[in-house]
């Protein structure tokens, strides 16, 4: 075998090393590497429209996976008491912040699970009001944005109705075994969705502005 330096192999040519292009060069910038999924990954250019939504949970998974805020990593929270499983992909949008000192909810609506800690382009849909033991918990309900059975999608009544049905079910039961109440409101549409994203968007801003004051 040659070395990194391209001395030849027992009875055998040189090999050199490939030399590093471009592209690789800029993955490797400090700039380019999301090393924290809330605070590090950008939410990208076409928000609160669409997008970057990073995946926390897979469709059809029993397992409650969340963020760890402090080390970026994605933890096991708990198994569900109930026989329910998530109905779509669900997690959060990176660079924004709710009353909860949380990032803001989303469920993506698309053909098939994506593994925890991968993000996609969403596009969103709606808004699904909630109640979590007393405390706001508000929803935003969206579809892939490079899904092509629903890329098409702009607005929460484009869904048939059985699915609003079940997605409204899921989060009103998945606590009653852990004996917590959870309000669903009427999911509301596209414009109301927007308008929750971009609050969260301020709201993380003014967070970030008040942190760097205080340092």
């Amino acid at each position: 075998m040659s070395n990194s330096e391209g001395t030849p192999a027992a009875g055998g040519s040189p090999r050199q090393v490939p030399k590093l292009n471009e592209r690789i060069l800029s993955s490797m910038s400090r700039r380019s590497v999301a090393a924290h999924p809330w605070h590090d990954l950008d939410i990208g250019p076409d928000a609160p429209k669409v997008f970057n939504c990073v995946v926390e949970i897979a469709k059809g998974s029993k397992v409650k996976y969340e963020l760890d805020k402090k080390t970026g990593m994605i933890k096991v929270d708990r198994i569900l008491y109930s026989s329910v499983v998530y109905p779509h992909n669900y997690g959060f949008i990176p660079r924004t912040l709710c009353e909860d000192n949380d990032p803001l909810d989303c469920l993506v609506i698309m053909q098939e699970p994506v593994l925890p800690g991968c993000f996609v382009r969403a596009k969103a849909l709606g808004l699904m009001p909630m109640i979590d033991q007393g405390e706001k918990d508000d929803k935003i309900i969206a579809v892939c944005a490079d899904d092509p059975e629903y890329k098409h999608y702009n607005d929460i009544k484009d869904l048939p109705p059985h699915r609003l049905t079940e997605i409204k079910r899921f989060f009103e039961d998945y606590k009653k075994n852990e004996n917590k109440e959870v309000a669903v409101n009427d999911i509301l549409p596209a414009p109301t969705a927007y308008e929750a994203i971009q609050h969260s968007i301020d709201l993380y801003g003014e967070y970030l502005l008040q942190t760097l004051r205080n340092t």
